[in-house]
């Protein structure tokens, strides 16, 4: 989906740590692509029997393909060209509980 990065290079080209996990920094139209991929890939997994780590691999690449071009048919942004988040969903998740607790509000500021 992401021609033909995979998420090391996801994560070198957002700026964040590999460690972080690519998906908490994505905003709501990557995450939803990505979702769609996961969903679909996994159901044509099930649904055609694939249990051999190579087949799955092509899969996985066929329907992030397709979920691409289905993206560029629609004129949408290709999701290596969407914005990366300020802050990754940890932080709030952290900022949300903070509140919440009614401990120290922390403010996120891009610079």
């Amino acid at each position: 989906m992401y021609n033909g990065e995979i998420a090391k290079d996801i994560a070198k080209r957002k700026g964040i740590n590999e460690r972080d996990g690519i998906l908490d920094y994505m905003g709501s139209e990557e995450l939803g692509a990505n979702l769609f991929r996961i969903t679909q890939t996994d159901a044509k997994l099930k649904r055609d029997k694939i249990n051999i780590e190579n087949d799955a691999y092509g899969t996985h690449y066929h329907v992030g393909a397709a979920i691409r071009k289905t993206i560029e048919d629609l004129g949408g942004t290709m999701p290596e060209k969407l914005p990366t988040p300020d802050v990754s969903i940890q932080e709030l998740e952290q900022e949300e509980l903070n509140i919440i607790n009614g401990s120290s509000v922390y403010v996120y500021v891009k610079m």
